[in-house]
Formats: C-alpha cells, structure tokens, sequence
C-alpha cells in the first residue's frame, strides 16, 4: 500500500472529529450543521473502506454505500427543511431557536 494503515485511519479520524467539532462550534447555521453531519458520515465511511480493504472483506464496502443512500437521504431532506425555514423566516440562522430562560 501507499500508505500505511494507521495513517489512513489517523486521516479518517481527524475528518469525523472536524465534523464533531464544526456542529459542537456552530449552533446558529443550519447549513453548517449539515455540512458537519456530512463530514461526520464520511470520515465514518472512510474508515469501512480502509478497514474492508485491510481485512480484504467486501462488507465494509457495501455498508459504505448504505451510510451514502442515508447520508443522502439526510441531505434531501435537510435541504428541504432549511429551503422551508428560509422561505419562512429569511434567514437561515437558528437564533429563534435558541430559548433563553427567563
């Protein structure tokens, strides 16, 4: 291989916890949040690819293509709800959301 396993895996880790990181970060964009889900899910299928060819195993790559009709799946739908929450309130940040006691 190219590269070695641990650095493949360290690359796919790195790319999932930036995605942990940008929707613990950013709690007012509902496009960022998704953009951070997405990254979430593919730092999640890069680790089935890489250890399906390690094992040498057909299984890790066909649970990636199902993590990708979800991950679709998600964006569709997640697309609709903030084209439905822009056309509503002319924004897409979440401030309204937001409720502060008191």
């Amino acid at each position: 291989m190219f590269f070695s396993l641990n650095t493949l895996i360290t690359a796919s880790t790195v790319i999932f916890f930036l995605g942990v990181v940008g929707l613990l970060l950013n709690k007012r964009n509902l496009l960022i949040i998704l953009m951070a889900v997405e990254l979430m899910l593919l730092g999640l299928n890069l680790n089935f690819i890489f250890f399906s060819v390690y094992l040498d195993d057909i299984l890790g790559q066909i649970f990636a293509l199902y993590v990708l009709t979800v991950a679709a799946a998600e964006s569709a739908i997640g697309l609709a709800i903030l084209t439905l929450y822009y056309r509503d309130k002319q924004t897409i940040s979440l401030e309204g959301f937001i409720r502060t006691k008191g």
